[in-house]
Protein backbone atom coordinates (compact mmCIF):
# COMPACT_ATOMS: atom_id res chain seq x y z
CA UNK A 1 0.00 0.00 0.00
CA UNK A 2 1.44 3.31 -0.82
CA UNK A 3 0.55 6.97 -0.89
CA UNK A 4 0.03 7.21 3.13
CA UNK A 5 -2.31 4.56 3.08
CA UNK A 6 0.20 2.20 5.53
CA UNK A 7 -0.44 5.16 7.67
CA UNK A 8 -3.71 5.00 7.76
CA UNK A 9 -4.20 1.59 8.23
CA UNK A 10 -1.82 2.31 11.17
CA UNK A 11 -3.94 4.62 12.47
CA UNK A 12 -7.48 2.69 11.88
CA UNK A 13 -5.98 -0.21 13.13
CA UNK A 14 -5.14 2.06 16.52
CA UNK A 15 -8.99 3.07 16.94
CA UNK A 16 -10.20 0.05 15.76
CA UNK A 17 -8.23 -2.21 18.91
CA UNK A 18 -9.63 0.26 21.27
CA UNK A 19 -13.21 -0.14 20.61
CA UNK A 20 -15.65 -2.20 22.45
CA UNK A 21 -17.18 -5.12 20.48
CA UNK A 22 -20.19 -3.77 20.84
CA UNK A 23 -19.55 -0.32 18.62
CA UNK A 24 -17.46 -2.32 15.48
CA UNK A 25 -21.14 -3.53 14.70
CA UNK A 26 -21.98 0.51 14.02
CA UNK A 27 -21.98 1.76 10.40
CA UNK A 28 -18.69 4.01 9.61
CA UNK A 29 -18.57 4.89 6.45
CA UNK A 30 -20.46 4.65 3.32
CA UNK A 31 -19.14 3.68 -0.48
CA UNK A 32 -21.01 3.65 -3.05
CA UNK A 33 -24.40 4.43 -1.44
CA UNK A 34 -23.42 0.78 0.75
CA UNK A 35 -23.08 0.87 4.38
CA UNK A 36 -19.86 -0.34 6.15
CA UNK A 37 -19.51 -1.10 9.54
CA UNK A 38 -16.14 -0.82 11.75
CA UNK A 39 -16.28 -4.92 11.58
CA UNK A 40 -16.18 -5.28 7.48
CA UNK A 41 -14.15 -2.53 7.33
CA UNK A 42 -11.20 -3.87 9.41
CA UNK A 43 -11.88 -6.89 7.07
CA UNK A 44 -11.28 -5.23 3.92
CA UNK A 45 -8.26 -3.14 5.27
CA UNK A 46 -6.89 -6.35 6.91
CA UNK A 47 -6.84 -8.02 3.55
CA UNK A 48 -5.66 -4.99 1.54
CA UNK A 49 -8.15 -5.14 -0.90
CA UNK A 50 -9.55 -2.04 -3.32
CA UNK A 51 -12.38 -1.33 -1.18
CA UNK A 52 -10.13 -1.44 1.91
CA UNK A 53 -8.04 1.32 0.60
CA UNK A 54 -11.11 3.42 -0.78
CA UNK A 55 -12.57 3.17 3.14
CA UNK A 56 -9.17 4.37 4.10
CA UNK A 57 -8.68 6.95 2.00
CA UNK A 58 -12.42 8.13 2.76
CA UNK A 59 -11.63 7.64 6.64
CA UNK A 60 -9.01 9.81 5.93
CA UNK A 61 -10.98 12.90 3.90
CA UNK A 62 -13.54 13.02 6.53
CA UNK A 63 -11.21 13.71 9.38
CA UNK A 64 -11.24 10.39 11.25
CA UNK A 65 -8.27 8.86 10.78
Amino acid sequence: MGDGSQEYKDKFLKVYSQLLTDERTEIIVIIDEKPYTWDRAYDEIRNETELGKEILNKLHDLGLL
